[in-house]
């Protein structure tokens, strides 16, 4: 209970600070955050109008390829919303040299990579945007929505975005090791992430679709759960797979980053100097 009590104080201190960071200039931020609606926005506009000029993509009628789309959109902005200022890309931190003042907090290094990234106001958009593509398509899907099926949907919605977070922090953890080469790792990994999970992957070959589901894991952001969830595959793919594979990744994703403290903890950063750090 004192860890939960923390928690909610960081994340109430943080949410606060977000709101500040909203209302002082709420112009410049209303420009920002349409533009970044508009990103977003833009982002699935391919796949909707593929879905729309071919009603549906495959065994995925429109409805379903929507809802894939809000879905997908929601765990980018879910990370958006929890894991800002770089603790998504976390090889900028380490490759930066900003990671020592996280260790420097008088708080657990996971207390603070999960809070001090939380900003629930200016993050928001994709999640919106998201939210709004998921009630678009619920209109079709009625006869699938209950209690159990929102349940589902919310703790398969955690999974990805677990999964994403993981893979980000394996590889970003390299950053440890080679602080300039693989800095800015995590943004070609994610801008992968972003385009494939629009996509429904059922035409894929085996070799290739396989691939996207373990060494690069991009099918459980979007297509694999919510295949399950909309009856393309068995009800209990729903329960176990995803939410597996994203205690799998992460298990890895902390494996690899224990093993970079490790090294972190003799070599340090290369990026301090005597004029200070690179910000």
């Amino acid at each position: 209970m004192p860890t939960l009590r923390r928690l909610l104080r960081l994340w109430r201190l943080y949410a606060w600070l977000d709101f500040m960071w909203v209302t002082r200039s709420f112009e410049k931020f209303a420009v920002y955050y349409l533009g970044d609606a508009i990103i977003n926005a833009a982002a699935i506009s391919s796949t909707l109008l593929l879905a729309e000029r071919f009603d549906g993509l495959g065994p995925w009628s429109k409805s379903h390829v929507i809802f894939m789309l809000g879905y997908a959109a929601m765990t980018t902005g879910l990370l958006e919303i929890c894991c800002g200022y770089n603790v998504l890309y976390i090889g900028r931190r380490l490759g930066r040299g900003q990671f020592d003042h996280t260790l420097l907090q008088p708080q657990p290094i996971w207390m603070a990579l999960l809070t001090d990234g939380f900003n629930p106001f200016g993050a928001s958009s994709a999640f919106l945007t998201g939210l709004g593509l998921v009630l678009w398509a619920s209109r079709s899907l009625t006869s699938l929505v209950n209690v159990g099926w929102l349940a589902l949907c919310v703790c398969n919605l955690l999974a990805s975005a677990t999964v994403v977070l993981s893979v980000s922090f394996f590889w970003g953890s390299l950053a440890f090791f080679a602080p300039r080469a693989a800095e800015e790792i995590n943004t070609p990994l994610l801008r992968m992430f972003d385009h494939v999970k629009l996509f429904p992957l059922d035409g894929l070959s085996g070799v290739m679709l396989n691939g996207l589901l373990t060494v690069v894991p991009v099918g459980f952001v979007a297509w694999y759960p919510c295949r399950a969830l909309l009856g393309h595959a068995p009800a209990w793919y729903a329960v176990w797979t995803t939410p597996l594979a994203a205690v799998l990744c992460a298990l890895l994703a902390v494996a690899m980053f224990r093993r970079g403290m490790h090294h972190y903890a003799y070599t340090g950063s290369s990026r301090y100097r005597d004029m200070g750090h690179r910000g």
